[in-house]
């Protein structure tokens, strides 16, 4: 292929998995305002909601899985476009089952397709960065946090306006029209090195991606952090009223957002390793001041700058992973993709018991010197900043 050809193979791969990110992230937060409609539906109550939504999480986990035998076989263009079909029809089958059973199954296979997606949609990336020589995944991770804020902030507004079925079906109408107009456009990049080893998926021997795993873990769990307990931590320990105790999330939420959009020319310019170390500081030092902030202001403004640090922590990792030499980038991909997740699945009970005993301001603080601890690793992600040969 000449470079007149493939210049704008790159623009529309770049999109197009711009778009893939946006498209997941829309759906996983038009989720989040039918919840409570569909605990109606089912009768249920808060406890088998958890048990439901931890099959979610497991079917995801196990689907990640699957997802790096797939693209060790057969590349993360077509798997992404295998994963994407059932995502769109998910919300659908959500919104209008009614026995417990039926949601579950629903559930699982929600979390099946998001999961599997997740992996092939980051491994796509990872393609178009070796092609294109240029850092790419923060400004992904920001579309899919643009799609999810979307999501999240209309959904509630159009279920009741219209129903949950019909917001549902206006979400998967909406997915439809972008998938199907950059679906052709998904590409596999450059292809992969020939050091990368057998085209099958099989658990790594190197214990360097079960590190990067493991950082991934520690750094989903700071977010998780902030998703699952802010709010409580306002109201609780720092006596904020109703009205504010959202703001802490939504303020950490979009400025990662932004933060995101403008990480990759960062990285592009300072590198992997000084990005992440000074990132984790920021982080750190922004979760330390909100465990110890004794009024709501401060705590909301210090977690807003915690997006600023945490925005390029994942995405940095997730390069980090599929560019390790002598592994396929599906294959590692899906492990750090899978460990990392386990601290968005586990995080919020651990969270809980232990906040039960110290309380959650202690749990901040502890978060702030575990963010500390990782910047010492920064080195380890240094194979990010790997350039197309």
């Amino acid at each position: 292929m000449t470079l007149s050809e493939t210049q704008p193979a790159i623009h529309f791969g770049r999109w197009a998995a711009a778009t893939m990110f946006c498209v997941n992230g829309f759906v996983v937060g038009s989720w989040a305002p039918q919840v409570p409609s569909f605990v109606v539906r089912l009768g249920i109550d808060e406890f088998t909601l958890g048990v439901l939504i931890f099959g979610y999480g497991l079917a995801a986990l196990w689907t990640m899985t699957l997802a790096g035998q797939l693209i060790a076989r057969m590349g993360s263009g077509k798997t992404l476009r295998l994963f994407v079909l059932p995502v769109i029809f998910m919300l659908p089958l959500a919104a209008q089952t009614s026995n417990v059973w039926v949601g579950a199954a629903v559930l699982v296979l929600f979390g099946s397709a998001i999961g599997g997606m997740d992996v092939a949609m980051n491994a796509n990336v990872v393609a178009v960065e070796r092609q294109s020589g240029r850092a790419l995944m923060s400004t992904s991770h920001g579309f899919w946090s643009l799609g999810g804020f979307a999501g999240g902030s209309l959904g509630g507004i159009a279920i009741q306006t219209f129903g949950p079925l019909e917001h549902a079906i206006l979400v998967a109408t909406l997915a439809a029209v972008a998938v199907a107009l950059c679906y052709a456009h998904i590409g596999d990049g450059a292809p992969p090195p020939r050091e990368e080893g057998p085209k099958h998926f099989t658990w790594p021997r190197q214990v360097g991606i079960y590190v990067i795993g493991a950082m991934a873990l520690l750094c989903m769990c700071a977010e998780g952090s902030v998703l699952n307990w802010s709010a409580l931590y306002l109201q609780k320990e720092l006596f904020a009223d109703t009205a504010m105790v959202g703001f802490a999330f939504a303020g950490f939420s979009g400025v990662m957002a932004l933060t995101r959009f403008c990480g990759d020319g960062i990285r592009n310019r300072f590198g992997a390793v000084a990005t992440f170390r000074c990132s984790c500081i920021v982080a750190a030092l922004s979760m330390l001041v909100a465990g110890l902030s004794p009024w709501p202001w401060l705590a909301i403004a210090a977690f807003a700058v915690c997006g600023i640090g945490a925005a390029n922590l994942v995405p940095i990792l997730f390069s980090t992973a599929g560019n390790q030499p002598g592994l396929n980038s599906g294959v590692s991909m899906s492990v750090v993709t899978t460990i990392g997740h386990v601290g968005l699945l586990l995080a919020p009970s651990i969270i809980g018991f232990a906040a039960g005993k110290v309380g959650i301001a202690s749990i901040y603080v502890a978060v702030a010197f575990l963010l500390a601890a990782i910047s010492l690793m920064a080195g380890k992600t240094s194979a990010a900043d790997t350039k197309s040969s």
